[in-house]
């Protein structure tokens, strides 16, 4: 549950409606067999008042559900930017590049990276806001062992910094107490604005970002591996067996017959049902 101190502002109607927009989208994808493409960025999502007004969107109105089209230059769209997501990611009070970044390559990328070497430690953010996560983790990246992995992992973290773990936007990280002053001494806020975000990075291969609208536009370049995953993932649960070599042939088919239509997401589990994966497991 969110740090109730850190943010006030989350409710048990945002909390209902969080998951409601993800899964109307997924439906959305199958049964308008939608591009894949969407999953990582569209110009539309779900929402009802409560949840656009956490979003900052207007004219939003009612508890019910609704497909909205999104401003030009809005950083949603796309199940990463889902408060849904960002929530799960996330622990309630702080936001790790580490656990968003590993929720990216495992679920889209199909490229879990490897449990960390024993004795590493784990990395915690500072809560009080004095050292931000990025230094934390440029310190723990001087480790050679550790700088192999991280150097895959932390970019994609990074590109959702933008989003607190509430999923909400925003510019700064909010730090517990009510700051430093003699205001702030009497204040009765429970928490101030803490360091800057820094949601820019620079992915393994070396392309760089400033946020999330330009790490998005950097995995639409892989979406043939995102729709890798994706069938992978389908044939996983719907079969309960898990991908052995011998299957690879009858994905690497699905997708050369789905690539011109820009892999429809109906006919990738059209595909998934019709092939012998599925019929014989």
């Amino acid at each position: 549950s969110p740090d109730a101190k850190l943010y006030p502002e989350f409710d048990e109607l945002l909390g209902d409606a969080m998951p409601q927009e993800t899964q109307l989208f997924m439906a959305h994808l199958i049964q308008e067999n939608a591009s894949l493409t969407h999953l990582i960025d569209s110009n539309y999502t779900f929402l009802n008042r409560r949840l656009a007004e956490h979003y900052g969107i207007e004219n939003v109105r009612g508890l019910h559900f609704r497909k909205v089209q999104l401003a030009g230059g809005s950083p949603r769209g796309g199940v990463l930017t889902h408060a849904a997501i960002l929530k799960t990611t996330a622990n309630g009070t702080v936001t790790s590049p580490v656990t968003r970044g590993n929720f990216v390559l495992t679920n889209l990328l199909g490229t879990p990276p490897p449990p960390p070497p024993p004795g590493i430690g784990s990395i915690e953010p500072d809560t009080r806001g004095k050292t931000t996560i990025r230094e934390i983790l440029s310190a723990h990246r001087d480790h050679e062992s550790c700088n192999r992995c991280h150097r895959m992992i932390d970019p994609p973290g990074f590109a959702l910094e933008s989003f607190d773990p509430i999923g909400g936007m925003r510019t700064t990280y909010r730090s517990s107490g009510p700051g430093e002053g003699l205001f702030a001494r009497y204040s009765s806020a429970s928490y101030h604005d803490g360091p800057r975000v820094d949601p820019s990075g620079e992915t393994a291969d070396g392309r760089t970002f400033s946020g999330i609208t330009e790490f998005k536009r950097l995995l639409l370049e892989q979406k043939e591996q995102i729709a890798r995953t994706f069938v992978s993932h389908v044939i996983v649960y719907s079969t309960g067996g898990e991908i052995e070599f011998a299957d690879r042939e009858v994905i690497e088919d699905i997708l050369e017959k789905t690539e011109a239509d820009n892999y429809p997401v109906r006919d990738l589990i059209h595909a998934v049902v019709q092939s012998r994966l599925f019929r014989q497991k």
